[in-house]
């Protein structure tokens, strides 16, 4: 079974830094794409980043191009997600997600999800 979970969320003032890392279980990470997505209140689930298997190929939102570097460790089966210049409209749950299959990263092409970890910035 395979199973992602999130840390290393909390509570950052604007301007700050912040790395969140989701851990893969049950499959090899060198199997999957992997992205992170975002959930804040009254809104709907939205992009943030994706990787391929081989770190070779990624992909930000806009919101967050140029401030935020996704990256993948195999060989620790872990992903990671690096927050610079945060700004109060980060502040989200963040989820890690898993696919076999992800093409435009959208979120119905990811097969598996964490239970996310609550990212907050402070103004």
């Amino acid at each position: 079974q395979v199973q992602l979970v999130e840390s290393g969320g909390g509570l950052v003032q604007a301007g700050g830094s912040l790395s969140v890392s989701c851990a893969v279980s049950g499959r090899t990470l060198s199997g999957f794409e992997m992205g992170w997505f975002r959930q804040a209140p009254g809104k709907e689930r939205e992009f943030v980043a994706a990787i391929n298997w081989s770190g070779s190929w990624l992909v930000y939102a806009d919101s967050v191009k140029g401030r935020f570097t996704i990256s993948r460790d195999n060989a620790k089966n872990t992903v990671y997600l690096q927050m610079n210049s945060l700004k109060p409209e980060d502040t989200a749950v963040y989820y890690c997600a898993a696919g076999t299959k992800v093409v435009a990263s959208r979120i119905n092409e990811f097969e598996y999800w964490g239970q996310g970890t609550q990212v907050t910035v402070s103004s």
